[in-house]
């Protein structure tokens, strides 16, 4: 069957690779000049357990909630985002109350292990490293820190993933370039996570893809989907191209795509902020993936490099960098970090990006409104750690095989 993508970001170029292996026609077409230039293109780097990556799960704690609005709040309403922008972030946080906030938990738990696992089997077979790093480590500084980690290791602990709650002195073995000065009543150990340059997986996918016969159109901005049958609008040509299937990983695109066909799926750009800072010393850098969770920042090892993420914004597109949240992003690094990076270099990268996010968490997976399209979007935090894992769902559904993993909470249905 010849498929179209519409997207080539890290779950593009996943899906294309895995659609291209079961043997289908597969062409992507990308807006911009390359794949991984949006919101693939300087992520964390975090290939955790989901429920250990900030954002991921929806809502907030007490204290966080007082805060929501004020000038250092964590998640941040941008001067444009207004009404749809409020009454998102409530969609947001309702969502971390209701009923099936638990059941949601553990799905997005058990998609996260497979996504895993599916990732390193892919790095494996392709013989590739994208500047990989071992083990995740989630900082506590406190007593109450460790019992606000509870629910989530909970999930991880129902859902199979390997995680353990480890005492200070131990999670410095792990993390020997931790400051020894930093409070630390503990940490989360997840020794399969880790973390990886996602856009240089992304252009690895994109050209194991390719050698599998997958066609890449770039400078192509879809119009439209064709109303006629599966196929898409691109701008500047009159005759639309035309599939048997169109799956959907636009990102934020997607939710204008489906709009006309009167779908209006309620995602947010919610933008954050990396620092990508040269290595300058080996033993006072982190060796995998860390995170600190009152901040909501990680900081990741990624080859040569090291590289401090962040901040949460409602907020459009292109608006002015937030000087608080990168100076929270340079204090977290020098905080756990001292010496580890070159933050002075001219090499340094400042990079502001939108996650597109649905208010319960969870991406939509599966078929589309209409026959012949499929959506793989709104992944969030999560977009790399589940990018894989969620490409190979879709290609079992698309394929009318069952994917091992329970799909209804990813369906479109719930919206």
């Amino acid at each position: 069957m010849h498929i179209i993508i519409v997207g080539a970001g890290i779950v593009g170029t996943a899906t294309a690779y895995e659609l291209a292996c079961d043997g289908h026609e597969v062409t992507v077409v990308e807006q911009r000049a390359a794949a991984a230039e949006q919101a693939s293109f300087a992520s964390a780097g975090l290939l955790a357990p989901s429920l250990l990556i900030p954002w991921a799960a929806p809502g907030a704690d007490g204290r966080l909630a007082r805060r929501m609005l004020g000038s250092r709040a964590a998640l941040r309403l941008v001067r444009g985002a207004g009404l749809a922008g409020m009454a998102w972030l409530w969609r947001w946080r309702q969502a971390g109350r209701d009923a099936g906030a638990g059941e949601r938990l553990l799905a997005l738990a058990a998609l996260g292990q497979a996504s895993l696992a599916r990732t390193r089997a892919i790095a494996h077979d392709l013989d590739v490293d994208s500047e990989s790093s071992p083990g995740t480590l989630m900082l506590l500084r406190s007593r109450a820190e460790v019992q606000l980690a509870q629910p989530a290791l909970q999930a991880l602990a129902a859902a199979g993933v390997p995680v353990r709650e480890v005492d200070a002195d131990t999670a410095r073995l792990i993390e020997p370039g931790l400051a020894p000065e930093a409070p630390l009543a503990g940490a989360l150990h997840a020794p399969e996570g880790g973390a990886a340059n996602c856009r240089l997986f992304a252009q690895l996918l994109r050209q194991a893809a390719q050698e599998r016969g997958a066609r890449f159109l770039f400078n192509a901005r879809v119009q439209a989907l064709a109303t006629g049958g599966p196929g898409v609008h691109l701008v500047g040509q009159d005759a639309p191209l035309a599939a048997g299937a169109v799956v959907l990983c636009a990102g934020m695109a997607s939710a204008a795509l489906l709009r006309p066909l009167g779908v209006r799926l309620p995602l947010a750009g919610m933008h954050g902020y990396s620092v990508t800072a040269p290595l300058r010393e080996e033993s006072h850098a982190p060796q995998g993936a860390v995170i600190d969770p009152q901040h909501r920042v990680t900081i990741t090892r990624q080859g040569q490099r090291v590289r401090v993420s962040g901040g949460a914004e409602l907020a459009e597109a292109g608006g002015a960098h937030d000087e608080a949240t990168l100076r929270t992003l340079y204090l977290a690094l020098s905080g756990w970090f001292p010496g580890g990076a070159l933050v002075s270099s001219s090499q340094v990268q400042v990079w502001r990006g939108a996650r597109p996010t649905l208010p319960d968490g969870a991406p939509v997976i599966g078929a589309g409104p209409a026959p012949g399209l499929w959506l793989n979007t709104g992944h969030g935090a999560c977009g790399w750690a589940h990018a894989c894992g969620s490409a190979r769902m879709l290609a079992d559904l698309l394929g009318g095989r069952e994917p091992g993993l329970d799909t209804e909470p990813f369906a479109l249905a719930r919206f």
